[in-house]
């Protein structure tokens, strides 16, 4: 099966990376890369100066994707990788939404945080925006600088309080099948009581959609849920933290302003966003 996974950039370095990363991790399989750069006219300006500041902006784009498959062809590619330039004027994550809906994209992989340059977009917010706002297909979130190394364990934390879809967990599953990594799933608890019903059948449903895999169960009491999953995190030395992000609820909870920028896992491991996908 030929995965398609489109990959934003800024022409960045955490940008670039994010994409060697996506490289490295899919290396055995077949895939269509998706390279897209989105671009803008800043300002107010006559109409003539607009018009001649958008060509000079849609050239950059151009002349950007060219350098970055370039990059991306003398690092090293495999034969099942191809890749297709995308240049596009607008908005980054409405961008990003038609896209994943044209060409059927299975996976976004970006960086959490772009250039510095106020013409270019800050990738840090604009990844958290898209983890919420892209619900058609995951969201894999690299940190600047976290180069690949083998996945040996992911950390799936859960209140197992949601109704839970076996095709949710698709890319979680797969991702642990080609890097044979084991799946942590975490519960934090402020006091120790036992799962009811509801938690105990929502449990039972992972054990079928992990079948075959290395899977085990943790309970991790704290009063904080935050900093017990970074501390469980932090102590394993996990290697990617996956959650299941409906909106106004769990996930937006970790994602929101500031825990953010202080989860000291957020910084240093990638973070793949799952979601309810429509119908």
């Amino acid at each position: 099966m030929k995965r398609r996974i489109l990959c934003p950039t800024d022409f960045s370095n955490n940008a670039q990376n994010a994409i060697d990363y996506a490289i490295e991790l899919f290396k055995n399989e077949t895939c269509e890369f998706y390279i897209l750069n989105t671009y803008s006219v800043e300002g107010y300006a006559l109409e003539m100066s607009v018009s001649r500041d958008l060509e000079g902006s849609r050239k950059k784009s151009i002349g950007g994707l060219k350098f970055a498959l370039k990059q991306i062809s003398d690092g090293g590619t495999t034969k099942n990788h191809k890749f297709r330039k995308i240049s596009e004027f607008g908005n980054l994550i409405d961008t990003m939404k038609n896209i994943v809906d044209k060409q059927d994209i299975d996976l976004v992989v970006m960086g959490t945080k772009g250039a510095t340059d106020s013409r270019l977009e800050i990738y840090g917010g604009q990844t958290v925006l898209a983890m919420e706002e892209i619900r058609d297909c995951p969201v894999l979130a690299i940190p600047a600088m976290t180069k690949y190394k083998e996945i040996k364990e992911i950390v799936y934390p859960t209140n197992y309080r949601s109704t839970i879809k076996r095709r949710q967990f698709q890319y979680l599953v797969d991702i642990a099948k080609i890097s044979n990594a084991s799946i942590v799933i975490v519960n934090v608890i402020k006091k120790e009581v036992p799962l009811d019903e509801e938690q105990i059948n929502h449990q039972n449903l992972l054990k079928d959609y992990f079948e075959g895999l290395d899977y085990s169960f943790h309970t991790l009491k704290d009063n904080n849920v935050q900093k017990g999953i970074n501390s469980f995190i932090k102590s394993r030395g996990s290697d990617m933290v996956a959650f299941r992000n409906k909106k106004h609820s769990f996930f937006e909870m970790i994602l929101s302003r500031p825990m953010v920028k202080n989860l000291g896992y957020q910084s240093t491991i990638p973070i793949l966003a799952l979601h309810e996908f429509r119908c």
